[in-house]
């Protein structure tokens, strides 16, 4: 599902939520690999408690969604 509202976490370098979220459905599988992507927290730093938690949501909802399609449910004709 994707959110209409997206909020800033880096204001350094302008990287909202939707954007950390597209670079992981894009292919990032970490939160280095967000970094080095688009550049959040590489000024202050002070978003990166928020961006890794961005991240960790995000990963956690494609793994999800990958275990569901990995184990079908069972139809049974009746």
């Amino acid at each position: 599902m994707r959110r209409a509202l997206f909020m800033y976490v880096c204001l350094c370098e302008g990287v909202t939520d939707n954007q950390i979220r597209d670079a992981i459905f894009e292919g990032c599988c970490s939160y280095r690999d967000v970094r080095t992507t688009l550049g959040v927290a590489s000024q202050c730093g002070k978003c990166a408690c928020l961006a890794k938690q961005v991240v960790r949501d995000t990963l956690s909802e494609v793994q999800s969604s990958q275990a569901a399609l990995a184990y079908p449910a069972n139809f049974v004709a009746a």
